[in-house]
């Protein structure tokens, strides 16, 4: 049973695609966290320019050329509601929320894996009832036989022993497929091949079979304050809590600080990179004003600070808030109910726990009487005393009671692992 739960934690597609949605999770905090810190952004672009342009000195020019633009800016946000320190908790909210959806898909696993295994289980112990029934009936066919061609009992006896065991290989048949179709669910519970898939055979025996506990409050209080998917609504109310006041932030103003520099370089098509300067002597000279000379001269910075005072927008701000606080009102709402449904799940699952211990009471006395009551009839019949078909009433009831004594067991050993679940017990057998 433990491998089996291993490997459909470890292999099971839904289990994986939880664990990737936790990873997008984090990655919503690393670019929350991203919010805090400054941009930095650069530029470069390439033009061409035709006709007449004004050129860098401000002067206009009626020639093609071209020119090239730099720059690099930054912008970091100083205030802005708290929007970023909120928006940063309620991601982290929503990772813990994640981590606890992966636990809450891992233990409806893992319970289905305990059922669907225990059901193969189950399916094993009918189908040796049903392989022992077939054993006392080709008993049955020997005896009748030997009786009827030693003339002490009618033909029909034998037709009536064939006919049971012909009866009996059929319930064979049923049990074996049976027991096909289980091991075939728990394989693709577990997505693996079926071919040639089986489990151990685990003789599942009870020497004292009672509820330790006897307290449903108990149950509830301990599920409420452990299970997952309790915490994750806990936390859809906190990260709704939180939604609040992101939307009330945008009633306060932002506040953010900018700082660039910029550069460029421009060149007249079929002309050398010059520019004139007026010598000592007053003369117009023209000097070299290449690439790197005109980014040098062109080099400017900037810096300065914004201020965004929210005045009036059409009252988005107001309904974001009016719907922030609806989705806390949901979400606690949310968390009653589920509340709510598992006190009602616990009550249900102690009293379905309370019926299979009965039950299972109930089926261990009778089985041990229909033990009692199938010795004896084997007696009379071996010694004449019954007739076949007497005898086959009395192991039918046999058959009926072992079958019924297995239903129990194995109904009774799931519902107790589904209350020690609540409880907080790891769901493996003893």
């Amino acid at each position: 049973l433990q491998e089996c739960v291993d490997y459909a934690l470890d292999h099971n597609i839904s289990i994986k695609q939880q664990e990737l949605s936790k990873e997008l999770a984090e990655e919503d905090i690393t670019m929350a966290q991203g919010n805090f810190y400054p941009s930095l952004n650069s530029s470069v672009s390439q033009n061409w320019n035709f006709g007449s342009y004004i050129d860098n000195y401000g002067g206009r020019v009626s020639r093609d050329s071209r020119s090239n633009n730099f720059s690099l800016n930054s912008n970091v946000t100083l205030y802005n509601g708290n929007r970023n320190k909120n928006n940063l908790l309620q991601v982290q909210k929503s990772l813990e929320a994640a981590g606890y959806n992966l636990e809450e898909n891992k233990n409806g696993i893992m319970l289905y894996v305990v059922n669907f295994y225990l059901n193969v289980l189950l399916n094993k112990e009918s189908l040796i009832i049903a392989q022992d029934q077939i054993d006392i009936s080709k008993n049955q066919v020997e005896k009748a036989k030997a009786l009827v061609e030693a003339g002490s009992q009618p033909r029909t006896t034998l037709l009536e022993a064939e006919a049971t065991l012909a009866a009996n290989e059929q319930q064979l048949t049923t049990a074996q497929n049976t027991l096909d179709l289980s091991l075939l669910s728990l394989a693709q519970l577990l997505q693996v091949s079926h071919k040639g898939f089986d489990v151990q055979d685990v003789p599942l025996t009870i020497d004292s079979a009672s509820l330790v506990y006897n307290d449903t409050d108990l149950i509830f209080n301990t599920a409420v304050a452990n299970l997952p998917e309790i915490k994750s609504a806990e936390i859809a109310v906190e990260r709704s809590e939180i939604g609040v006041e992101i939307a009330k932030g945008a009633f306060y103003p932002t506040l953010s600080f900018g700082a660039g520099l910029g550069t460029s370089y421009q060149h007249n098509q079929g002309d050398k990179d010059v520019r004139p300067i007026i010598d000592e002597n007053n003369n117009v000279v023209y000097v070299p004003n290449g690439f790197g000379k005109q980014l040098e001269d062109n080099l400017g910075y900037n810096f300065g600070f914004s201020l965004n005072i929210p005045i009036f927008n059409r009252f988005q701000t107001k309904s974001n808030v009016s719907k922030a606080q609806i989705n806390q009102e949901i979400a606690s709402l949310q968390l009653l109910d589920k509340q709510v449904k598992l006190r009602e799940t616990i009550e249900k699952a102690y009293a379905d726990a309370k019926a299979a211990l009965n039950q299972y009471i109930s089926a261990k006395k009778s089985l041990l009487a229909q033990n009692e009551s199938f010795k004896n009839a084997q007696v009379s019949y071996d010694n004449g005393a019954m007739t076949s078909f007497d005898f086959d009433q009395v192991r039918n009831r046999l058959v009926n009671a072992q079958s019924s004594l297995a239903n129990a067991k194995y109904n009774f050993v799931f519902r107790t692992k589904l209350l020690e679940y609540y409880l907080g017990i790891p769901i493996v057998l003893e």
